[in-house]
C-alpha cells in the first residue's frame, strides 16, 4: 500500500512497477482509494469485421435534431 502523497511523488516509478505486474493500492488517510494494476495484454490478435452484418444503422440516424437546427439558424441565440 502507498499513501496518496507518496504516489504523487513517485508516480512514474509506481507505473513501472505496475507495468511489471505488481498491483499497488493507493490510500488516503490509511483508507484504500484505488488500485494501480497492469493492463492485461490481448491473448489473440484482433480480427477486423467480427460484427459485420450484426449492426444495423437506421436511415437518418445522423440527421440533425430539430432543436439544434433551430439553434444554429438563430445564430446560437435562444430560440
Amino acid at each position: 500500500m502507498v499513501n496518496i502523497h507518496e504516489a504523487k511523488t513517485h508516480f512514474s516509478k509506481l507505473v513501472a512497477r505496475a507495468a511489471a505486474g505488481e498491483e499497488i493500492v493507493i490510500t488516503k488517510a490509511g483508507e484504500p482509494m484505488c488500485k494501480l494494476v497492469p493492463l492485461s495484454k490481448r491473448t489473440e490478435p484482433r480480427t477486423p469485421g467480427l460484427l459485420k452484418g450484426k449492426i444495423e444503422i437506421f436511415e437518418g440516424f445522423d440527421d440533425p435534431l430539430p432543436e439544434f437546427e433551430a439553434y444554429y439558424e438563430n445564430g446560437g441565440q435562444d430560440y
